[in-house]
């Protein structure tokens, strides 16, 4: 009887983790090789949104971090809690950072990202800069050639308005003075 309760224990615990989008760090693929975990649905968004930017310029796709996303969880917490969701001073970091702050609706990962990637409008590869008058640096961080590594966050704040604080942290950073993105 104890054995048994046990074993369903064992069992509905790792249910609940396989349906929170976590698969454990010990299960092995018939090979012997490690079976890629699964990951939360926004975690898939952000990274299925930056994965196609970056196809489309011929860009070898991003990887998941979960120490990015957790350092991005971490800081859009605070940034919600104690700074009322305003962009977070990212000017020293070691992490390339794309930051979105939106008011008046939800925000999902990929309305975060292709608003970031709009600013391919204003980027002339050629010259190497954006347009006059224009940013486009948010975009070419998406996909930036040399970043292997993503992990993204967002936080609701409460108010008048629903407004998102979007981050996201990029690693190895990019957006280098000088060198194209891709």
């Amino acid at each position: 009887m104890a054995s048994a309760l046990v074993t369903v224990l064992v069992l509905a615990i790792f249910c609940h983790n396989v349906a929170e989008g976590y698969f454990p760090p010990a299960a092995r693929l018939g090979n012997g090789a490690q079976a890629a975990p699964l990951l939360p649905a926004a975690a898939r968004e952000f990274l299925e949104a930056h994965n196609q930017a970056r196809a489309a310029v011929g860009v070898g796709p991003l990887k998941w971090s979960e120490q990015l996303a957790n350092a991005t969880s971490l800081l859009a917490r605070f940034q919600r809690n104690n700074m009322n969701c305003q962009f977070a001073n990212l000017t020293n970091h070691k992490y390339g950072a794309n930051q979105l702050w939106s008011t008046g609706g939800a925000v999902t990962p990929r309305m975060a990202v292709d608003t970031w990637v709009r600013e391919k409008n204003f980027y002339n590869y050629a010259a190497n800069s954006c347009a006059p008058n224009h940013r486009c640096g948010v975009y070419t961080q998406v996909v930036w050639k040399n970043s292997s590594e993503l992990g993204c966050a967002q936080a609701t704040c409460k108010g008048p308005n629903l407004n998102t604080l979007t981050i996201c942290f990029y690693n190895p950073p990019g957006n280098y003075v000088g060198e194209r993105p891709y």
